[in-house]
């Protein structure tokens, strides 16, 4: 995470996850860790400084969904991530298209070298130890055993955002991906 961890500020570039699985996910969230406010979501663009003008990087991220399809995110297993201790729900279905959208926006404007690669997850819970990310992990695990609904969503629309206050991130300006397909005309 930029500035030593302080995301305060920052930006980042989400796909929010639909009702009923962003409660499910949100409730696990809160139940992890008390205190926080979630909004289940997958990340696009981690958070990262950003100084140029809002309105630029507003039309490049926007002119850039426009030439991407919606696809379809199938959530896979409950991991954590060694370095960081960050419990997290893997992707099953629709992780090159996560990263493809990746690296053709962390480019120009809106470049950030991250501190770790970027890998397409949930996370459930975070700044947390070793010992605490094991067992919130087995705790999850059993949580979403037992989750009888979709475990998939369609990216169809990105949110840029902005680290506003603690916990509080705020919607900056919304990016449709393409949403009307070309019709194939039958000759006359």
């Amino acid at each position: 995470m930029p500035l030593n961890g302080d995301t305060l500020g920052c930006f980042a570039l989400v796909s929010y996850i639909p009702e009923p699985l962003a409660g499910f996910l949100d409730r696990l969230q809160i139940e992890l860790i008390p205190n926080t406010k979630p909004r289940a979501h997958v990340t696009i663009l981690p958070p990262r400084p950003y100084c140029g003008e809002i309105k630029k990087a507003i039309e490049t991220i926007q002119q850039e969904a426009r030439e991407l399809a919606p696809f379809t995110v199938e959530l896979g297993d409950i991991e954590i991530f060694p370095q960081s201790n960050v419990v997290y729900l893997g992707i099953r279905a629709g992780a090159a298209e996560l990263k493809a959208m990746y690296y053709a926006l962390n480019r120009g404007q809106l470049a950030y070298k991250e501190p770790f690669v970027y890998h397409p997850h949930i996370t459930l819970a975070q700044n947390i130890g070793a010992e605490e990310a094991r067992r919130l992990a087995a705790l999850v695990r059993e949580r979403w055993e037992a989750w009888d609904g979709s475990r998939s969503f369609t990216v169809s629309l990105m949110l840029f955002v902005q680290h506003v206050a603690h916990d509080i991130w705020a919607d900056v300006a919304p990016a449709p991906l393409l949403s009307e397909f070309p019709v194939a005309r039958e000759a006359v």
